[in-house]
């Protein structure tokens, strides 16, 4: 059988379409790991290739797009990372073979990380998966590596380096492209095609995300700046849900075929499809394009690179923040209300004033909590700004967003005046007999943080600049109650590293927890107590035994306990003494209140001094 790279020269490779879609088509779950299904699915995978290949395919690729170790490692399959991949080269030769047909096998390789987990990845991380998957798939014996969906050009190349460094074998590379015309991480076609081409790829191309009139617009800019053949695996148009966690594609199998045919008018050698396309897409195709030839322009490509788009580095205008204040030696004072139950606007007001009232004017609105409708944090800090003269500070949480949507909110909060942001990951609220799973959690707290300060300099969640820089004070909260205390000043640790910059205990009932993070922070970041008053007994024994890693002494059990119906001034008494103790460690109080309207003087620092000695109470506290 003749060569990927002499049937180049004389042929119009059709490669086959969506393995993913495909198997989902079929009632497999997106959420798992498709490759897995080469150990425990052999048959499933084989006949799919097969029939891929008795629909035209001169060129089929293995089910190992995500069989990286890192990919693995989010379904504990990091261990098996070599055997997924032998086993998908395997299934895919068996297709070959039993056709009796000059079918060409490619190794499919995706990015090492994808979304989030990309910012955890280290470079040298990136290298080892990459090293072990690519030695695994040459084992099994390949025609051809093709590096599909790539959406970061540096980690192409890396790619490609590794691969070259393995074998003597042809390579495909292809990236993916958005509407605008470049890759998620802003690199042009120019870019691409002058990169690829130095780094010795065989083909370049493009595949995933766009539609195949969308892969048609930037696949003729590529063939300007690159004189390498071409490959085009565009998408089955747009998925459209067909069912709860299930997506689907409608696009006629005649128009995508008309469309591969103009993919080789602009030099394209390799044509197959990506996300939606079916069995049915690539006959069609195969038709279109039976007894072509490939041929390119005549005109030479060019070497011009256009320049990516710069950020515009304009200042960010609004109020101090958190942090501001901290930093101007000022102690801190703020108040958190809770999440605003069916959109009562007038309730948060009311509330807000009620604070303002003492002369507090720091708010911080606590997340939603409940599985029952409630204002969105970031939309009642909206309003009290509006409509009165108050700062606020937002906690958001990651759970229940996907990295875009919380880019969103982050940038459309800061438009609009908010400038300090809680970081926290949030848990899920309970929804009948088990808590609600069905989160995204694109990223925990600590890749918020990341993504904050990514905003901060400049450059979304991919690296691309933006216009407008942000200027967000960020913070993170800390459980000083946890059970294992050290676990959580390491994970404090972690998250002034990803860019908090002041740190905020969970309400702390005894100061042991407070003491050891503020010396084992080391004055890395300020830190701020959180308080909670207790309102009874019931209130107390509940958050002790309920509330995961809150931990109350039985010592404050005791006091509530014989407080009887005085439990709201013992609640309050409680908090003021810790506020005294707490004076020398640390910058501030954070009081999240139940009632708006409870009376905070025995608390709250007056002239001189951030905390008072406390004045004796009227109240036992014995």
């Amino acid at each position: 059988m003749a060569t990927f790279i002499e049937r180049l020269a004389t042929e119009i490779l059709v490669c086959d379409g969506a393995m993913g879609t495909t198997l989902h088509a079929t009632g497999v779950s997106l959420g798992r790991s498709l490759p897995e299904l080469n150990l425990i699915d052999a048959g499933l995978v084989r006949t799919i290739h097969e029939s891929f290949i008795a629909s035209g395919a001169q060129m089929i690729q293995s089910n190992t797009f995500g069989a990286s170790r890192e990919r693995l490692k989010a379904h504990g399959l990091e261990d098996r990372t070599d055997e997924i991949n032998r086993a998908g080269v395997r299934i895919a030769r068996e297709a070959v073979a039993a056709s009796g047909r000059p079918v060409l096998l490619a190794g499919s390789v995706g990015p090492v990380a994808t979304g989030a987990l990309r910012a955890r990845t280290t470079p040298s991380a990136r290298l080892a998966a990459l090293h072990e998957q690519i030695s695994a798939l040459l084992e099994g014996g390949l025609d051809l590596i093709i590096f599909e969906t790539f959406v970061d050009l540096a980690e192409m190349l890396e790619a490609v380096t590794v691969a070259k460094a393995l074998a003597d074998i042809p390579i495909v590379a292809q990236m993916t492209f958005v509407d605008d015309g470049r890759t998620m991480t802003g690199d042009s076609p120019a870019e691409v095609g002058f990169a690829l081409e130095k780094a010795g790829v065989d083909v370049v191309g493009l595949n995933c995300s766009l539609g195949p009139q969308g892969l048609l617009r930037v696949l003729r800019q590529l063939s300007r700046h690159t004189g390498l053949p071409l490959s085009a695996q565009p998408n089955a148009g747009q998925a459209r849900m067909i069912g709860a966690g299930r997506f689907g594609y409608q696009l006629d199998e005649e128009y995508f075929a008309r469309q591969a045919l103009r993919y080789v008018e602009v030099g394209a050698c390799v044509v197959g499809g990506c996300c939606g396309t079916t069995p049915q897409h690539i006959e069609a195709v195969a038709r279109e394009l039976v007894g072509l030839t490939p041929s390119r322009p005549d005109a030479p490509a060019s070497t011009e690179i256009l320049a990516r788009p710069e950020a515009v580095a304009t200042k960010a205008s609004g109020t101090v923040g958190l942090d501001g204040r901290l930093a101007e030696g000022r102690s801190v004072l703020a108040v958190e209300i809770g999440p605003v139950a069916g959109g009562d606007a007038e309730w948060v007001v009311n509330a807000a004033e009620a604070i303002l009232s003492r002369g507090i004017d720091l708010i911080a609105i606590a997340p939603s909590s409940s599985a029952r409708a409630q204002m969105s944090p970031i939309s009642a800090a909206l309003l009290l700004q509006q409509r009165l003269p108050v700062e606020t500070i937002v906690s958001m949480t990651t759970w229940d967003k996907s990295i875009m949507a919380l880019q969103a909110d982050l940038l459309g909060a800061h438009s609009c005046g908010i400038r300090t942001i809680i970081c926290r990951t949030g848990t899920p609220p309970l929804q009948g007999d088990y808590p609600n799973l069905d989160g995204i959690w694109d990223v925990d707290s600590i890749g918020l943080l990341r993504l904050v300060r990514s905003l901060n300099q400049g450059h979304d969640h991919n690296g691309v600049p933006i216009r407008m820089p942000t200027a967000f004070s960020m913070g993170a909260r800390v459980n000083t109650g946890a059970r294992d205390i050290e676990r959580e000043i390491a994970r404090a640790r972690l998250k002034v590293a990803a860019g908090a910059q002041f740190l905020i205990t969970e309400p702390a009932y005894d100061l042991l927890g407070v003491r050891l993070l503020v010396e084992g922070m080391a004055g890395s970041a300020p830190v701020l107590l959180g308080l909670q008053p207790l309102r009874d007994h019931a209130h107390a024994e509940y958050l002790h035994h309920e509330v995961p890693d809150v931990s109350i002494p039985s010592s404050v059990l005791e006091r509530m306990r014989l407080a009887g119906q005085h439990g709201p001034e013992v609640g309050l008494a409680i908090c003021r003494e810790l506020a005294f103790d707490a004076r020398d460690l640390v910058r501030g109080l954070f009081i999240a209140l139940d009632d708006p309207a409870t009376d905070l003087s025995d608390i709250l620092p007056r002239p001189g001094p951030l905390i008072d000695r406390p004045q004796p109470s009227t109240i036992s506290l014995s």
